[in-house]
């Protein structure tokens, strides 16, 4: 079993990082080489700034080449709570919004000839529980209400059985907007495309300090070399070291943790999962899959609400493969290729943040559905960059520190007593 990301082990190399060590003067210097800083350099370096891209390790080794596969429309949070809480305007401008994310990511990958296997699968929520089902059936009633997504619809249990051979579940929501890609090829193909445009990428260079000098230009600095630049985009997160502590006060690092089984042919997967869906339950800590390109299963969730490393990751892998045999019994012996961990960037309201503080860009947040938004964010960053007029859906949103969070999110164990307590109660 390979505790790495199987995106990552089955995609190419990066085969063009910058030459030498980072250095000179920028454009705009990238910080964080994920999804959201490498479409945000491949904008700015086709628009022909120069552009220095900094990652504190490899391109794509965090969250961008270890998530679920899963390119998600719509948001986050239950629509029809969201509509409560905002507005129906609000919530349908959000909704709209990761919509767009997921076009996005379809238009890059085409017009940039990735070939990530990108394809409109549709994401199926499933209702862990009888009770949950009347949830789901709320929140497709208000998005037709409100005119957003219209293709949506409920499926019952016996509608289930086409979808999904497992009796764990009672009924499920149809998202069909939703899409598949291989992450790793993907992002891969952006760092590629980016450096051919004239980005300089510089892999294992982590930002230790970031300052401003007279002439408001900032220096930022690795120990490798420094690099000056005229602006600076903050994309790695904000939850991880460096000289962000005000930004690591509003975000929560929680691991994801996934497994990937061995091959099991197309027809034993057919016979699983004909609908060849995305799927997610409705559990607070629940478990999300989907097949792979070569007929593998993904089987994926929070397991442990524990940071990610490496003796994290395999407790959590055991937690998971437990989980994988009660939803598919007859894969209760099916052999673990790939267990890993990651980290997803929460913040309180799961909304994501971008915008611009004391002239310091930033885009993050993305709390576990950065796959499209991180894209279509670094775009936009890459546009305000520019001193063009963009649309920016989180422009206005407050963003205050989480109370008693100064780092380290110590408060997990404690959250993820929480949340097991609802999703036993409710």
């Amino acid at each position: 079993m390979k505790p790495t990301s199987y995106w990552l082990d089955s995609a190419p190399d990066f085969s063009a990082p910058a030459e030498g060590v980072p250095h000179g003067s920028t454009d705009v210097a990238v910080i964080g080489g994920g999804f959201s800083g490498l479409a945000a350099a491949l904008s700015l370096a086709r628009a022909g700034a120069s552009v220095s891209l900094l990652e504190a390790g490899p391109v794509l080794g965090e969250a961008s080449g270890r998530n679920g596969g899963q390119c998600n429309n719509g948001t986050l949070q239950d629509f029809a709570g969201l509509c409560t809480k905002l507005g129906v305007d609000q919530a349908s401008e959000y909704y709209r919004a990761y919509n767009r994310a997921v076009d996005i990511v379809e238009s890059l990958a085409e017009s940039e000839r990735i070939e990530c296997d990108f394809h409109r699968s549709g994401k199926l929520k499933i209702a862990a529980k009888p009770a949950h089902y009347e949830k789901l059936a709320r929140t497709c009633d208000a998005l037709h209400a409100a005119g957003v997504d219209p293709q949506t619809r409920l499926l019952d249990k016996a509608a289930l059985a086409a979808e999904i051979n497992s009796d764990a579940y009672h009924g499920g929501f149809l998202q069909p907007l939703s899409a598949q890609l291989h992450v790793g090829k993907f992002g891969i193909g952006l760092a590629e495309r980016a450096a051919q445009a004239g980005a300089r990428i510089y892999p294992d260079s982590p930002v230790i300090r970031l300052e401003r000098d007279g002439s408001a230009r900032w220096r930022v600095v690795t120990p490798r070399g420094d690099v000056t630049a005229s602006q600076v985009l903050l994309a790695n997160g904000g939850s991880g070291p460096g000289p962000f502590s005000w930004f690591r006060r509003r975000i929560v690092p929680v691991g994801s943790f996934i497994v990937v089984t061995e091959p099991l042919g197309e027809a034993r997967l057919d016979s699983l999962l004909p609908g060849r869906r995305s799927y997610v339950n409705t559990l607070n800590i629940g478990n999300y899959f989907r097949r792979t390109p070569d007929h593998r299963l993904l089987f994926g969730g929070r397991a442990r609400f524990a940071v990610s490393n490496p003796r994290s990751d395999a407790k959590s892998g055991t937690v998971l493969q437990s989980a994988l045999a009660r939803t598919f019994p007859t894969l209760a012996q099916a052999r673990i290729d790939y267990c890993w961990g990651g980290t997803v960037d929460l913040t309180a309201d799961r909304l994501p943040r971008a915008g611009e503080r004391d002239g310091l860009y930033y885009c993050m947040g993305f709390s576990g559905h950065g796959v499209q938004m991180a894209v279509m964010m670094g775009q936009v960053m890459a546009t305000m960059i520019q001193g063009k007029s963009v649309a920016n859906p989180w422009a206005e949103l407050s963003w205050p520190a989480v109370p008693g969070h100064f780092g380290k999110p110590w408060f997990l164990p404690m959250v993820g007593v929480y949340y097991r307590m609802l999703d036993y109660l409710q």
